[in-house]
């Protein structure tokens, strides 16, 4: 066997506590890159306003405009299509955003930026800055700009508030470039709260603040602020027959932003974890074909490659003789029931990728329950605008 001398002990132990702390240096340093950037949202009180219990409403109403009112921006964005002729014509739109950080990412609304192939934002005043897309969530109808160049001067930040901690009457303010008037205040109170809204591509909001504060074309994407000039929602839609305010608002809450925008400075998308199946509710179907279950989501194809084929869940299939068998017929998630499809994407949403729910399944007119490891959507991975 081969010996080691004491002095050589000693020169190995020297050498393997100097690699040791290398070793935790370079992987601190490492996984600090790796951390999502902009996940820390400026929460304080904006300074400048009086508690709202110690002063007049009016006086409330111009102390949080001059605080806030710096950090919302107008967006403009142009994009380029071919008209019937074949020539190439600018497009263009406009917006709100708020400012989060001082590296000049911008909060607005999916559908402000959707397919701009040119920003540009106003701070204020004549001057406009370039701006880039980061990332973007039609689910959610939540994106993510940064400004190209910045002023000198530091950049006001809009602070978040807590959405959660909301009650029916309490005061909101709204500012925003309605109609591409710059910074327009609007003031009225919380309507509603847990109001489901659709994103454009029909998937289910959960939880929108409804506000009779007056918001128009232009303040998508705008801060919907407390009494104490925290925003607690992003301005997103409007119900109204002749396209202006009806007096019947909706803004998506702050806390949504606060899960999602971290994702979308990091990935540019949000890393969702999905099963990899198409699906039907029951519900629809049943009317029309002899079902087991009165509610459910009927899986109609899956996915090769996906959760749910690596967990053995089934689709449609068709049997020698020609007939076609039903799926899988999801039920319930982690004892949480599973009526329709807006249910399993609100369930799924829960969760991350890479974890494992036990999803209750009617197969074969029997019950069954079947483990599956949550991967990402294949169609997450991409991004969504070109930056």
């Amino acid at each position: 066997m081969y010996r080691l001398s004491a002095r050589q002990i000693l020169v190995i132990a020297l050498i393997s506590g100097l690699f040791a702390a290398v070793g935790v240096a370079v992987l601190d340093r490492v996984s600090s890159r790796l951390q999502p950037a902009g996940s820390a949202f400026s929460e304080k009180v904006p300074a400048g306003i009086t508690d709202p219990a110690n002063g007049t409403d009016e006086n409330n109403n111009i102390e949080i405009y001059r605080a806030v009112a710096p950090g919302v921006v107008n967006i403009n964005t142009t994009s380029y299509a071919r008209d019937f002729f074949g020539f190439v014509e600018p497009r263009e739109g406009s917006g709100s955003g708020s400012i989060l950080d001082q590296e000049g990412n911008i909060l607005t609304n999916f559908h402000v930026v959707e397919g701009a192939q040119k920003l540009s934002v106003s701070l204020g005043g004549q001057k406009t800055y370039a701006a880039k897309f980061i990332g973007g969530d039609p689910d959610t109808d939540l994106a993510v700009i940064r400004l190209i160049e910045k002023p000198r001067e530091p950049l006001t930040i809009v602070s978040l508030g807590d959405s959660d901690k909301l009650a029916v009457g309490q005061k909101v303010l709204a500012i925003g470039n309605p109609f591409g008037l710059d910074r327009t205040l609007t003031t009225g109170v919380i309507s509603g709260l847990q109001r489901p809204i659709r994103a454009r591509n029909n998937r289910l909001i959960e939880g929108a603040i409804q506000t009779d504060a007056s918001i128009n074309p232009g303040n998508s994407g705008g801060p919907l602020l407390d009494s104490h000039g925290r925003m607690i929602g992003i301005n997103s839609q409007i119900v109204s027959p002749s396209g202006v305010s009806a007096g019947l608002g909706f803004a998506i809450p702050a806390n949504i932003a606060k899960r999602i925008v971290p994702q979308l400075v990091s990935f540019g998308t949000v890393r969702r974890p999905r099963l990899g199946i198409t699906t039907r509710d029951v519900a629809v179907l049943k009317n029309q074909v002899e079902m087991p279950v009165n509610d459910g989501v009927l899986i109609w194809e899956v996915a090769p490659g996906g959760a749910a084929a690596n967990a053995g869940l089934q689709g449609l299939t068709q049997t020698e003789n020609g007939d076609v068998e039903l799926g899988d017929i999801i039920v319930g998630i982690d004892g949480e029931k599973v009526g329709n499809t807006d249910d399993l994407s609100r369930i799924l949403d829960k969760h991350q990728v890479g974890e494992t729910v036990r999803i209750d399944v009617f197969r074969n007119g029997k019950r069954a329950t079947v483990s599956v490891r949550l991967t990402e959507a294949p169609e997450s991975r991409r991004p969504i605008i070109r930056r």
